[in-house]
């Protein structure tokens, strides 16, 4: 790829101090939400699962499958997560209830698949896409057309364009930047929960 000016190229020295990461480290992104989760597969596809308000409990359960058969048949070997909102003392407890039972249900399908995860809150995604920690959706997805030429169709809230930035942060920590970025928005993934090792998904 060539470098676009004011940017890192691919293999800048710093890379060599990021943590090891497999060959070929496959990624899913995941923008968790109980109305419409965003997934980022491994190869770069994108899609929503979307759920009904009347199905209730049942939403999760939906979620769950989709996601296991997504882990089962692309073997991911990291899942890198959008944590739960900063401002999640301010949601209803039944919005907040749902978000950690989802969470939860989402842990357990990765534990069975022995996938490991990370957590990248909203904030410093924002800013590892766009130098903005206030970045809408519309400049997330003009972001990722900039890095890499890809567009998003039936993309209203956002959900699969986060969830393409949340595996491109998982490559972009481990040493397998998918594209050019400045090290400063690099930096910012610092900020994220990352797991010590990876275990490769059998």
């Amino acid at each position: 790829m060539t470098a676009i000016p004011g940017l890192l190229a691919p293999g800048a020295s710093f890379l060599e101090e990021r943590p090891a990461a497999p060959a070929g480290l496959r990624v899913i992104g995941l923008d968790l939400s109980i109305t419409s989760t965003g997934v980022c597969r491994p190869d770069g596809s994108t899609f929503r699962i979307r759920t009904r308000f009347k199905d209730g409990p049942r939403r999760m359960t939906h979620i769950r499958d989709v996601l296991a058969v997504e882990v089962a048949e692309h073997r991911p070997q990291l899942a890198v997560i959008e944590d739960l909102p900063m401002n999640a003392g301010r949601m209803s407890l039944t919005n907040l209830k749902n978000m950690a039972c989802l969470h939860g249900v989402v842990q357990a399908v990765l534990i069975d698949a022995g996938v490991p995860w990370a957590y990248v809150n909203t904030k410093t995604l924002k800013k590892y896409a766009c130098d903005n920690g206030g970045a809408d959706k519309r400049q997330m997805a003009d972001a990722a057309y900039l890095a890499d030429g890809v567009t998003f169709a039936d993309d209203k809230g956002g959900d699969q364009v986060d969830a393409w930035w949340l595996r491109a942060a998982g490559h972009d920590h481990y040493g397998e930047p998918l594209f050019s970025m400045p090290e400063a928005q690099r930096a910012e993934l610092t900020k994220a929960d990352w797991p010590a090792g990876l275990v490769t998904a059998a």
